[in-house]
Parts: structure tokens; C-alpha cells; sequence
């Protein structure tokens, strides 16, 4: 017990010596900088608010006091884009993609599922809408940001959807526009 108490505090003295430098090999768990800035948004929503404008292909979240954070997304194909209001229904971190049973019947060798990892187009974080098929989600396809790529969903870089995925909670309004 002693050993790794001393153990410990040396481990906490070094630490102090080198103002927390980090130690050769290590790497560094600093957050990867979002895509997301922060723009004044004077329209009249609520804070805490999720805004999809589909022909700018950007994604709002209002900070209110004129503020909101702005972030480049990935759309839906044009005969996949839809307007309206939902709300967030729930969050998962390491989704499983589960292709909805229009994309099986159009591409019958889809998995039935993916799990987390490198191959699943859900990316790292996902925010479920309302109680139908559509997400927020991040990505295995970063290029496709910017573009109309999707089956109705919503894609963001997987840094912007983490970030995203802090800030909004459960039951926030969603309000997708042209």
C-alpha cells in the first residue's frame, strides 16, 4: 500500500515540476476543435433550439442573447429533403446503424446492421428526431459534408456532432427550413 501511495504522489509531483507538460509518447486529451462558430442569429427562437436550413446546408444551434453556433452539414438527396418541426427524442454515443427497411429494399445487400467503429455511417454520436427514421448524426463519409448525400438524415464532421451532442438536451425543438 505504501509503494503505490508513493507511486502516486511521485507520479503527482511530476506533474508539478513539469506544469503538466506531457510526458514523451503521451499523447494529449485536448477536444479536437469543432467546425461550429459562433454567429449572430437574431431570429426570435428559443435557446437551446436546433436549426437545419437544408439550402445552406448549415446547422444552428441557438445560444440565444443573438447568438448561435454554426456548423456545415451534409443534407438529404434532393428527393429526400423534408421541412418541418421535431424535437430531439434521444442521444446515443457509438451508435449501430440499422438501415431502415426502404434502404434494404433499394440496396438488398445493406447489413442489417453496424455496430461502432470506422465502417458505421452514424459516426461517433447520433441525436434521434421525433419518433421517426431521421438523425442528426456524424459520419465515415467527411466528404459528403456540404453536399445533398443522405436518405433525410443530417450529417456533421464527427468533431461538430460531439460538440453538438454536449450542448442540445432531450426534448429540444428542431426546426428544419429550405
Amino acid at each position: 500500500m505504501r509503494l503505490r501511495i508513493g507511486a502516486v504522489a511521485a507520479l503527482f509531483l511530476l506533474g508539478l515540476h513539469t506544469n503538466g507538460a506531457l510526458a514523451v509518447g503521451e499523447k494529449s486529451k485536448s477536444k479536437p476543435k469543432s467546425n461550429g462558430e459562433i454567429v449572430d442569429f437574431e431570429q426570435d427562437f428559443s435557446r437551446g433550439t436546433v436549426i437545419v436550413r437544408t439550402s445552406e446546408r448549415r446547422l444552428y444551434y441557438v445560444l440565444g442573447d443573438g447568438q448561435a453556433v454554426r456548423y456545415p452539414i451534409a443534407v438529404g438527396k434532393t428527393r429526400f429533403q423534408w421541412t418541418g418541426e421535431l424535437w430531439v427524442s434521444s442521444k446515443r454515443e457509438n451508435p449501430t446503424w440499422r438501415p431502415t427497411a426502404r434502404m434494404r429494399r433499394e440496396d438488398p445487400r445493406l447489413p442489417v446492421s453496424v455496430g461502432p467503429g470506422p465502417r458505421n455511417p452514424l459516426g461517433s454520436r447520433a441525436i434521434y428526431l421525433g419518433w421517426g427514421e431521421y438523425r442528426i448524426h456524424g459520419t465515415n463519409a467527411p466528404g459528403s459534408i456540404g453536399g445533398a448525400a443522405s436518405s433525410g438524415c443530417f450529417r456533421m464532421h464527427n468533431v461538430d456532432i460531439v460538440d453538438l451532442f454536449e450542448r442540445v438536451h432531450i426534448g429540444a425543438p428542431v426546426i428544419v427550413q429550405k
